[in-house]
């Protein structure tokens, strides 16, 4: 699974919670000071009654501001789902949960920050537990009491043709559910997409250059033969989600979730061109934890992204052990769970139309199978050709998809022996190629 950035910055912060206690003051950017601000903790984990592996994900918040990939925190992203390189993790922790029933599960560090539990355990209902965290400078922290509220089953999950709020056509993804236990009244939902990728100019052939010495005199040196390709064409790509969703039956006529949309995929998306299947996860909520996420929802729409309070007011269900007072961020759940995988077609919905477009430019090309060398030291002359087979092959730029004279290409005296397409056309490059063990056709 490809993770995500995980990026916790002060301005996300100070704005999102700001929200949460209703009162917006001007923030003067010049409070955003490395000095005037240290690192918060950040607590996040998803505890759940399925017997599996549970984790805790443990960092600071960050007052870096790198403009192209964190100026935006983005709080939709699921827990863990984020890759971590520009992320302050919080690694060398002592983590553990425990169970008013007498349960103690201890965690052990995987990836920096992020701790497994050192056995598979689920949450029971009617038992209430606490996270404890003791960081590796010896300070203690410990969650509010959790415990599953209660269990809804997923009874169907389903996809229609329908128009969003834009008036774009497309396919919603909609869940039923049914009450099991305890108080079934708030849901957050997450998933898990997971679709075939067909390059459009694909071959049953590829490129293979060995022996390759650009600066070679008086002309580079090569072998380059086609041959018969010995990986699939096709591949799968998973991408979970990155939005909140969330639904409630609070003041509803029945007690089950009815046609609660997850998701929606507009008709021209190449992600439903080929096969595509969703795996949905639906999570019964507590009331403090379904706010939380409603509240961080509502603020990410808000026009005014830089009205918020002045740094402080900030809640977080983790504390201090002994009761100091200091600003943690994150939450800490105990879900219920239950979930559902669908499969569809493109032309399930859209049959005898077109597929959705590839996103990316595929014209074919003719170049030069060679080069001038690296290493000529003449007089330069005109180079009105584009870049050589032989170095665009080097460099992983291009894929086999004939001969000339095979397919129409744009007329030009460069032609080579060969006609190309750029690489991500032709081969797999945006997913795996191994398919997945619970894919159906």
């Amino acid at each position: 699974m490809k993770r995500y950035k995980r990026i916790y910055q002060v301005v996300f912060y100070l704005m999102s919670f700001a929200f949460l206690v209703g009162c917006l003051d001007e923030l003067e950017i010049e409070t955003l000071n490395e000095d005037e601000q240290s690192p918060a903790l950040v607590v996040e984990a998803v505890l759940t009654d399925e017997m599996i592996t549970q984790k805790v994900y443990l960092s600071r918040s960050s007052n870096r501001l790198d403009l192209e990939t964190d100026t935006i925190y983005n709080p939709y992203i699921p827990l863990g789902s984020r890759p971590i390189e520009s992320v302050d993790m919080e690694g060398g922790a002592t983590v553990r949960v425990l169970g008013d029933n007498g349960a103690e599960y201890q965690f052990t560090e995987g990836e920096e920050g992020t701790y497994l539990s050192n056995q598979q355990f689920a949450l029971e209902m009617g038992v209430g537990y606490t996270l404890e965290i003791v960081t590796n400078n010896g300070l203690e922290y410990i969650s509010d009491p959790l415990s599953i509220q209660g269990s809804s089953q997923i009874t169907d999950i389903y996809a229609e043709k329908a128009f969003n709020d834009s008036g774009e056509e497309g396919v919603a993804i909609y869940v039923d559910s049914q009450p099991m236990n305890g108080e079934n009244q708030f849901f957050k939902y997450v998933y898990e997409e997971t679709y075939k990728i067909i390059p459009p100019f694909t071959s049953e052939f590829e490129f293979v250059l060995t022996d390759y010495d650009p600066c070679a005199l008086p002309e580079p040196t090569y072998n380059l033969e086609v041959v018969e390709k010995t990986e699939p064409n096709i591949c799968f790509n998973t991408v979970v989600s990155d939005k909140i969703v969330q639904g409630s039956t609070l003041g509803g006529s029945s007690s089950g979730v009815s046609k609660q949309m997850v998701r929606f995929i507009g008709k021209d998306n190449f992600i439903i061109s080929n096969r595509y299947s969703i795996l949905v996860q639906q999570q019964v909520q507590s009331a403090d934890a379904y706010s939380f996420y409603e509240n961080l929802n509502a603020f990410s729409k808000s026009d005014n992204i830089f009205s918020q309070i002045q740094p402080g007011a900030l809640y977080a269900n983790v504390q201090r052990k002994d009761g100091t007072s200091e600003n943690i961020l994150g939450y800490v759940e105990a879900v219920a769970v239950s979930e559902q995988r669908l499969f569809f077609n493109y032309e399930d919905f859209f049959p005898d139309e077109e597929l959705p477009p590839f996103p990316f430019n595929c014209a074919l090309s003719s170049p030069p199978e060679s080069h001038v060398s690296y290493c000529y030291s003449g007089p330069p002359g005109p180079t009105p050709c584009p870049t050589s087979i032989i170095e665009s092959v080097d460099l992983g730029l291009i894929s086999f998809y004939g001969y000339y004279g095979e397919y129409a290409v744009p007329d030009s005296s460069c032609a080579g022996p060969y006609i190309v397409v750029p690489r991500i056309c032709g081969d797999c490059l945006l997913g795996e190629k191994i398919e997945p063990d619970f894919w159906e056709e």
